[in-house]
C-alpha cells in the first residue's frame, strides 16, 4: 500500500470523522447530500486553528446560462461561476469543469480549485455546472460543457477576456474538457490554447491495475467509479467520452496532473500515451502519497500548492505562447 503523505491523511482522517456513507450503497439524491472531500479540508482547518475563508480573489459572479447553443435543442439553464483576479485586464479565459462522475457536486464543492488558478495563472475562469445522471445521462453533461464553451467564446469581452481561452476539469470534468475540445474540432469552432486535464476519466475501463490496487481508495474507490459509470455512460465508446479511444490529433498542448492513491491513476498516464502518439504535446505529472481531489486542497495540503503552481505556470506558457503567434 502506498505510503499516504501526513497532512493528506489528516484530512482522509477528517472526512471519515464526518461519517459518510458508500456512494455506491445510495441512491443519486441522498448521495449529493453526503459529506465532500472540501468539507474535509475545512475540517481540518477549523481543527488548526486557521481560516476557514475561501481564498479571495477579485470578483465572483454566479450566472445562467443556457445549456445549448444554436445547434441544439434548448433544455434550459446551468450555473457558471465566473472569477476574476484583481487588476484591470484583460485577462486570458479558462473553462473549468467540476468533478464528481457526472452524477454529484456542484460549483460549491469545486470552489478552490478555481480560486486557486484564477490567482496562480492570472486568468478568469469560468467554471461551468452541467446536468447530471441519472436524471440526465449521456451525453447530456457533454452537450452541457461544449455549449458552455461556446457561450465562453461568444461573450470573452463582456467576460474582460484578451481573446485567449484554455480548457480545464478534474475527474469527469477533465473527460468533459477534453470532450469538448475534440468536439470543437470537429466542427471547426476555436480550439483552447491548453487542456489541464486533473485525474481525468479516459474512458469507462474499470480492469486497469489502479483499480484493482485501490478498490477501496478513499474518496474515491472503484465501486465508486463503476456506479457512476452505470448512472451516466454504461456502455459508451462515443469519442467525446470515450477520450484515450478518440483521433486525438490536431490537439493542443496538454498537461495531465495525477494522484497516486487513486483508481483513475493509469488513466491520465494512457491518455497521455495516446496523445504523444497523435503528436501533441503532453506534460504528465504524478504525485506520490495523495489521493483523488488533492489537487483542490491546497489551503490545508502544501502539496496541492505544488500541483497548481505547476499547472498554472503551464498554463501560463500557452497564455504567452498565443499571445506572441497572435
Amino acid at each position: 500500500m502506498a505510503a499516504t503523505n501526513p497532512q493528506m491523511q489528516e484530512i482522509l482522517d477528517a472526512f471519515e470523522e464526518l461519517d459518510p456513507k458508500p456512494i455506491e450503497t445510495l441512491d443519486p439524491k441522498e448521495a449529493r447530500q453526503q459529506p465532500t472531500p472540501a468539507d474535509a479540508v475545512e475540517r481540518v482547518l477549523e481543527q488548526r486553528g486557521e481560516s476557514t475563508d475561501p481564498e479571495p480573489v477579485g470578483s465572483v459572479d454566479n450566472r445562467k446560462i443556457d445549456n445549448a447553443d444554436s445547434s441544439m435543442p434548448l433544455v434550459g439553464k446551468n450555473p457558471v461561476r465566473v472569477y476574476t483576479p484583481e487588476g484591470e485586464g484583460p485577462f486570458p479565459i479558462l473553462v473549468y469543469y467540476h468533478g464528481g462522475g457526472f452524477v454529484i457536486a456542484d460549483l460549491d464543492v469545486y470552489d478552490s480549485s478555481p480560486r486557486a488558478l484564477a490567482n496562480a495563472a492570472g486568468c478568469v475562469v469560468v467554471s461551468c455546472d452541467y446536468r447530471q445522471a441519472p436524471e440526465d445521462p449521456y451525453p447530456a453533461a457533454h452537450d452541457d460543457a461544449f455549449a458552455a464553451y461556446r457561450w465562453v467564446l461568444d461573450n470573452v469581452e463582456e467576460l474582460r477576456g484578451d481573446g485567449t481561452i484554455a480548457i480545464a476539469g478534474e475527474s469527469a470534468g477533465g473527460n468533459l474538457a477534453c470532450g469538448t475540445t475534440l468536439r470543437a474540432r470537429d466542427q471547426g469552432l476555436a480550439l483552447p490554447v491548453h487542456q489541464l486535464l486533473v485525474y481525468p476519466i479516459a474512458d469507462g475501463d474499470s480492469s486497469k491495475p489502479a483499480f484493482e490496487e485501490h478498490a477501496q481508495a478513499k474518496p474515491l474507490n472503484k465501486p465508486m467509479m463503476e456506479w457512476f459509470s452505470e448512472h451516466y455512460a454504461p456502455d459508451t465508446d462515443d469519442p467525446y467520452f470515450s477520450i484515450s479511444n478518440a483521433d486525438l490529433t490536431g490537439l493542443p498542448p496538454t498537461t495531465i496532473v495525477n494522484a497516486e492513491i487513486d483508481p483513475l491513476r493509469d488513466d491520465g498516464p494512457l491518455l497521455a500515451e495516446r496523445l504523444r502518439a497523435a503528436r501533441v504535446e503532453v506534460e504528465h505529472r504524478h504525485y506520490d502519497g495523495v489521493t483523488h481531489e488533492f489537487f483542490g486542497m491546497g489551503a490545508a495540503l502544501d502539496v496541492a500548492k505544488e500541483a497548481v503552481s505547476f499547472a498554472a505556470g503551464r498554463l501560463s506558457e500557452s497564455f504567452e505562447r498565443s499571445k506572441t503567434h497572435a
